[in-house]
């Protein structure tokens, strides 16, 4: 009996090991210089473990915002601006260009904004440059920051958007340097070439975002997709 109880204390010791070592990677508490792994730059994509990398970000913002440099991201450091009402955002950037493409985000985190560079970068213009032979021109911004609850899911309708921490964004077209333009609200849907680049470009900006959903998610994202990086899980 001594020996099964201390089996079962051992078990739930290690179990909550496994979920606090879980929750440390999760909320981004190591920062990205201190893991056994090379440092994120946007030359490459990374390739493992690549969530843990991005979130580690979150406690190191001299090597974030370190690493947003031209040619994949044009992104100026703003103050931070948070609200008495929780809302609001730190270590944040206002971003002009990305992977060459114009893009106007007043305030995005600086995480966000890696991810945002990354599939930018390593995801869509080489999807556009396969599918179109014409890389991306201009992407459409249909927000950042908004302080605000979860619209259109009533398991999260009291839950704060990441939207309110300047933790997300919206994108509801692209238009590529041939003058072709995708819209989510005409096009995702499509069976053409211009739907398919939809998809494809949503799905691949999975690895990098955490929550990534469309039209395919509800009603209220029937004409953008909504990438950020909170603490939810969707790729849909």
């Amino acid at each position: 009996m001594r020996r099964t109880g201390r089996n079962i204390l051992r078990a739930i010791l290690l179990l909550l090991l496994i979920l606090a070592s879980a929750a440390v990677f999760r909320f981004g508490l190591i920062p990205e210089r201190f893991l056994p792994f090379p440092d994120i730059t946007l030359d490459d994509p990374p390739l493992i473990f690549v969530d843990t990398r991005i979130a580690a970000l979150r406690s190191d913002p001299d090597m974030c915002r370190a690493i947003l440099r031209p040619p994949q991201i044009n992104a100026q450091p703003i103050t931070d601006n948070v609200r008495p009402n929780g809302c609001g955002w730190t270590d944040a950037v206002r971003i002009s260009k990305v992977s060459g493409a114009e893009i106007g985000l007043s305030a995005l985190t600086c995480e966000t904004a890696v991810a945002l560079a990354l599939w930018m970068e390593h995801g869509v213009q080489p999807l556009a440059m396969e599918m179109f032979g014409s890389r991306v021109a201009w992407v459409q911004d249909m927000g950042t920051y908004s302080c605000r609850n979860i619209i259109g899911n009533k398991r999260w309708l009291k839950m704060r958007s990441q939207h309110s921490y300047a933790n997300a964004v919206d994108i509801g077209a692209f238009r590529l340097e041939n003058g072709k333009q995708m819209n989510i609200t005409r096009d995702y849907r499509a069976d053409t070439p211009e739907g398919r680049f939809l998809r494809e470009a949503h799905m691949r900006a999975c690895p990098y975002f955490r929550v990534a959903i469309g039209p395919e998610f509800n009603e209220a994202h029937h004409d953008h997709l909504h990438l950020d990086r909170g603490l939810l899980r969707s790729c849909k």
